[in-house]
């Protein structure tokens, strides 16, 4: 079986004021990233759009209306749509925005039906700020919670589990998860920092959340420590039947937007190591989808990383 590389054009019609960081270049620079070499052995799928229904498992009615109705109207006549300082929506937003999560819901379809061995979704806007109810932090849907939940409707997949090594702290899959016993979120991130939740002290209803805040300026020693010692270890213990990883890139030491020390071979080595979990725990089904990294060399390079670590998982 092979790795699936899923993504789609829409996902760079999201365009964000000039000067924004989320811009449409850093999937360029991933997609450039990935076309040569051994990588042309990926299996390259377009993203569809989401449906309504696994909009709604992980948001309210209220907020994907908003975000599909009235907003979109706004960013079509308006140009920029701004839902807070940081997100921004434009003409092209929605669309991109359903291509995003319907990205994760191909990838955990082509896996399951034995396709794929697993799948990288190159997709923009990201998604892990986005909470149940609200959109924010360059986020529109929840990518990844919504393709989880669909793991679980779907295909009867009850325990999933979401391993986020973006440096920011994923608290819209918190949200989305921390009252459901059967779904695990272990996230690794810069603290104290952007949103500002993501102490230790959250651990969800039954012990479901997993935080594990680093310090500024931790790097290779710290990082490799929390999930040798912490992260890994709960993941076997919850035995998930599907992995989904938030693989966000700016933990890398050149990010502009924080300040944790990690290299490429981080990536590369966390990726393998929840992927050793996985093939334990659930036959090796994971999904993985594209969160932060805003220095463009380094993003690319990082994903490369990450995707041959899936590839030769």
């Amino acid at each position: 079986m092979w790795t699936g590389l899923i993504s789609h054009p829409d996902c760079l019609g999201h365009l964000p004021p000039p000067g924004h960081p989320e811009s449409a270049d850093r999937l360029r620079a991933v997609l450039r990233g990935l076309e040569k070499g051994r990588f042309q052995d990926l299996v390259r799928l377009d993203a569809p759009f989401v449906d309504d229904a696994d909009l709604l498992r992980a948001h309210t009615p209220e907020n994907v209306a908003a975000i599909r109705g009235r907003l979109a109207v706004e960013a079509a006549e308006d140009v920029y749509v701004h839902i807070d300082a940081d997100t921004v929506m434009s003409a092209g937003s929605v669309e991109a925005a359903l291509r995003a999560a319907g990205a994760v819901v191909a990838g955990v379809d082509e896996v399951q039906a034995g396709r794929l061995r697993n799948a990288f979704c190159a997709v923009r806007p990201p998604g892990h700020h986005a909470e149940r109810a609200r959109a924010m932090g360059f986020c529109l849907f929840n990518n990844v919670a919504i393709g989880a939940l669909h793991a679980r409707a779907s295909h009867g997949h009850r325990r999933i589990a979401v391993v986020d090594f973006d440096v920011h702290h994923g608290n819209g899959t918190q949200d989305i998860f921390c009252a459901d016993k059967d779904a695990f979120y272990a996230s690794s991130h810069q603290w104290p920092f952007y949103p500002g939740t993501g102490s230790a002290s959250e651990r969800g209803i039954a012990d479901n959340v997993l935080n594990v805040p680093l310090r500024a300026g931790s790097g290779s020693r710290e990082f490799r420590s929390a999930y040798e010692s912490l992260i890994l270890p709960a993941l076997q213990n919850f035995a998930p039947d599907f992995v989904f990883i938030s693989a966000g890139f700016d933990a890398h030491r050149l990010d502009p937007l924080a300040e944790l020390d990690l290299v490429e071979d981080d990536f590369s080595w966390v990726t393998s190591a929840i992927c050793d979990v996985a093939r334990a725990c659930c036959g090796g089904r994971v999904v993985s989808v594209l969160e932060g990294g805003y220095d463009l060399e380094a993003l690319a390079r990082s994903a490369a990383a990450h995707v041959r670590a899936l590839m030769e998982a």
